[in-house]
């Protein structure tokens, strides 16, 4: 069985994405044994990566059925997958010492490509990829995504505009718009509309797919919870916010534009103020920035406490921070009476959670397999916002592009029941601001 190339695949690669044999076409894919065998150390995870182990196995287990694994079963139209047994492949490169496992998969490519095959090495390690450049191996990441982060779709957009046609949108209410220029658009996707030759006069507003025209922004005179929108960004995300008919809202942006403090305030007014949602549930992931602290002591609530401690800043600030005297702040009643719920996101799989505002935090460090598994709990009546920014990943098997609050935005942004902004102006401090731009 021939293939143009060989695909040398790394356990990062099968944790992130179990099916992902399947995506290199008519060509031979090769799992070194030591692959096997670290993925056997995850099968009994109970979290992601143990999920994905469980799958791949299973996966290759019903191969068997068409041949030997090590001589190569078909995948695919004409390609093949191969599990190796060699514990120590031959290669005459020297100097590599193959008790690392790293080390033991590059020498499995280097040892394919000494005996003739046109081999590539497909591995999420930064490191491995520059071991293989030293050795003469070809190695690349594991790519998902077919954009790149210029190409990612900003949910907002300029148009110049006839002074007439400004002034009929201002009188109606509404902005009929041509076939030609329908064309152009994605459904809620956000306009700035200047004048002709006067930047200065504007207008902002949102096309609506089924209207078949640009429709003004949902605004609030008292603000949203006490929050006023301080910028352009920020008025296109409470309108998405506060929008019934929009189900899943996406906002993305550097630290201090408000992405969480925004979704937090538009699920208190819609949840409490006009009792749209049976509650509001705040969710982030458990991964950590920087060096892990370990297992903290403590009952289930004080051991979630650090990882939660951001929302509840947010909620704080929204509050006024009335903590006082031991009493209890008003937040602190809404959460005893229900109305208000905040938990990891680990125990997510299976539930059904119908009529609720939910919003998942730092969604930019899940995997696009746990964006679709979060998105199906929703049930009916259900608004789901998903907040975060691609260039503060904490996740070591995700980056910029392949995480799943872009493979989201990507794939979404053609539904009229989905919105989504890009936030880049930082409110949080002239410091905050400061901090994000030149650091």
């Amino acid at each position: 069985m021939s293939a143009s190339k060989t695909f040398v695949i790394d356990t990062n690669v099968l944790l992130f994405d179990p099916l992902s044999i399947n995506k290199f076409g008519n060509n031979k894919v090769f799992i070194p044994l030591v692959v096997v065998e670290e993925l056997d150390r995850f099968k009994k995870d109970q979290n992601e990566n143990g999920r994905n182990a469980r799958h791949f196995a299973r996966l290759v287990d019903g191969m068997r059925a068409g041949g030997s694994l090590v001589k190569g079963v078909p995948i695919n139209e004409k390609g093949s997958l191969q599990i190796s047994i060699l514990r120590e492949p031959a290669t005459t490169h020297a100097g590599i010492d193959l008790s690392i496992n790293d080390n033991l998969i590059l020498a499995n490519a280097l040892s394919l490509k000494e005996s003739g095959e046109d081999v590539v090495l497909i591995t999420k390690d930064i490191n491995l990829r520059l071991k293989a450049d030293a050795t003469g191996v070809a190695a690349e990441d594991y790519e998902t995504s077919e954009i790149s982060i210029d190409d990612l779709y900003q949910g907002h957009r300029i148009i110049e505009m006839e002074a007439s046609r400004l002034a009929e949108f201002e009188s109606n209410r509404f902005l009929e718009l041509k076939e030609v220029e329908i064309k152009s658009f994605y459904p809620n996707e956000y306009i700035i509309m200047h004048e002709t030759g006067n930047p200065q006069k504007r207008q902002l507003g949102r096309y609506h797919q089924k209207k078949g025209g640009i429709v003004p922004l949902i605004k609030s005179r008292e603000g949203v919870w006490g929050v006023h929108a301080k910028n352009v960004e920020q008025q296109f995300a409470f309108d998405a916010l506060l929008n019934n008919e929009i189900a899943l809202v996406s906002l993305v942006g550097k630290a201090g534009t408000g992405k969480t403090l925004l979704a937090i305030a538009a699920g208190l007014e819609t949840t409490i103020t006009q009792q749209k949602f049976s509650r509001v549930l705040v969710s982030r992931p458990i991964v950590p920035m920087g060096r892990d602290l370990g297992f903290l002591p403590g009952d289930v609530n004080e051991k979630l406490g650090p990882w939660m401690q951001p929302i509840f800043d947010n909620i704080d600030f929204l509050f006024g921070n009335q903590r006082s005297n031991n009493e209890a702040t008003t937040w602190d009643e809404l959460m005893n009476q229900g109305l208000l719920h905040v938990e990891p996101l680990t125990y997510i799989r299976g539930r059904s959670l119908p009529g609720q505002y939910m919003i998942v935090d730092e969604a930019q460090n899940l995997t696009p397999h746990e964006i679709k598994t979060i998105i199906t709990r929703a049930g009916e009546g259900t608004k789901i916002v998903l907040t975060g920014d691609s260039e503060q990943i904490d996740n070591p098997y995700l980056d910029a592009i392949n995480n799943g609050l872009v493979y989201c935005i990507d794939r979404l942004k053609g539904e009229d029941i989905v919105a989504h902004t890009k936030l880049k102006q930082g409110e949080r401090s002239r410091l905050s601001e400061i901090a994000s731009t030149l650091l």
